[in-house]
């Protein structure tokens, strides 16, 4: 297939190492991409949000596939553009990709689906915020409505601190202050064609910046798969994916589908396993960073089937997913002053090393060229994912690929410790910070 990736981040990085390793002859184009995508991908330079753009280019290039990375493109009806001109994508038109675009819509559609989720309240002014937050108690959760990639989230129990972060929303679009949900958190991708959907495996990531689960969130700084440890609490991966599947997936895409905005492409059920039972903290449009870096390289199945299946409304001719019996790590390297201020334009060294390290790869998320060669462009700058037959074989091939003389390792915290009170333990992974 003639197959278009739009996105320019590990993520991207990541699609488009699946399909190179299906062992196809497909011919893959990437917009923008990177400088690791350019290695692996023909690149177009073309602005993945402009809908005109990409659909042009689409038809002129005889694309057979497109597949959305990031979400902009999505609440921009990139989507939509290509489906008006008969040209199959992966992605939910800008209507159904506003599960993601707006916390305020997910939360009515989990609602009126009867999906378990916390108690939230949409706050239009600072005294608003004051009762909201003061009802729901400390621990305080407050969220941007609309996209923020990944940084408009604040979990805290310092007030003032919550309605410092309310502040820098509340002038462009309403906040929603959230009941904080206690648990071990838990990522499960789930393909759609509108009508059915099939789950992938579950991963874990971590958001918090610094070690002992200290500053701010971010975009993610790891990830792993599979959970055989939080998950047991449940009777295994199997049965947690079905009640998911049945209880959470297939609730929200029959709602979605009775409103009229049907949602085609990757629903990303962010998941906390409450004393309650399973809850949603939010839904993404699209496959998640960084845990599609370390979900994907486990798959065995053609990827370019499955997302051809959904975008063209056949997932029920499709056997669900299968998954090897390995374990996946992936640590990101991050330029100092991430998320607010990072330093960019440095060269980075040492990348063939890493890449030689056995069962080690490299997702680039924020790379360019220069006369130095590869460069950091932005805050997060590199994945290091590493494939193992054990945690402890996956964790040490990822710190040789990482390069401990290169680095300063930062433990990735443990977010949830009252999991370990339930019996819900989790390995002890690390991610890193690299001065690119």
């Amino acid at each position: 297939m003639r197959i278009l990736v739009l996105g320019s981040g590990a993520r991207e990085h990541a699609i488009i190492l699946a399909l190179r390793a299906e062992g196809t002859a497909h011919e893959i184009f990437a917009a923008p991409g990177n400088a690791g995508i350019a290695q692996d991908a023909v690149v177009v330079a073309l602005d993945p949000n402009d809908p005109g753009a990409v659909t042009g280019y689409a038809n002129d290039a005889r694309i057979d596939l497109v597949v959305i990375g990031p979400e902009a493109p999505l609440v921009a009806g990139v989507a939509d553009a290509l489906r008006e001109r008969g040209i199959p994508v992966f992605g939910p038109g800008r209507a159904a990709a506003q599960l993601e675009g707006s916390k305020a819509f997910a939360k009515r559609i989990m609602d009126a689906a009867g999906v378990p989720t916390g108690r939230a309240v949409r706050a239009h002014t600072a005294d608003e915020i004051g009762v909201a937050l003061d009802e729901l108690g400390a621990p305080y959760v407050v969220k941007a409505d609309g996209l923020a990639a990944g940084k408009g989230v604040i979990v805290t129990s310092d007030r003032d601190a919550a309605l410092a972060h309310a502040a820098q929303y509340l002038g462009s679009a309403p906040v929603l202050v959230e009941e904080f949900l206690s648990g071990p958190e838990v990522s499960l991708f789930f393909l759609a064609d509108g009508d059915h959907v099939l789950p992938l495996s579950p991963a874990q990531d971590y958001k918090r910046l610094r070690d002992g689960d200290e500053g701010p969130n971010t975009g993610g700084m790891g990830a792993y798969s599979p959970l055989p440890w939080p998950l047991e609490h449940f009777g295994g991966e199997d049965a947690f994916v079905d009640l998911v599947t049945r209880t959470i997936a297939e609730p929200v895409i029959r709602q979605l589908d009775a409103e009229g905005t049907p949602f085609i492409g990757l629903l990303y059920a962010g998941l906390v396993l409450t004393d309650g039972g399973v809850k949603v903290i939010e839904f993404n449009a699209r496959f998640g960073d960084p845990e599609t870096q370390v979900v994907l390289p486990r798959l065995v199945d053609p990827l370019s089937e499955a997302l051809l299946a959904a975008a063209s409304g056949h997932l029920e001719d499709c056997p669900r997913p299968a998954f090897a019996d390995a374990t996946a790590v992936s640590v990101v390297l991050a330029s100092e002053g991430y998320p607010a201020d990072p330093i960019t334009g440095r060269a980075l060294r040492g990348l063939d090393a890493a890449a030689a390290v056995d069962g080690v790869h490299l997702a680039h998320a924020a790379t360019g060229r220069s006369d130095e060669g590869i460069v950091a462009t932005g805050g997060r700058v590199l994945n290091v994912v590493a494939l193992g037959t054990t945690f402890a074989e996956s964790t040490q091939a990822r710190i040789r690929g990482a390069g401990e003389d290169r680095t300063r390792r930062r433990p990735i915290p443990h977010r949830h410790r009252r999991a370990r009170r339930r019996g819900l333990t989790r390995p002890r992974q690390d991610s890193t910070s690299v001065r690119p």
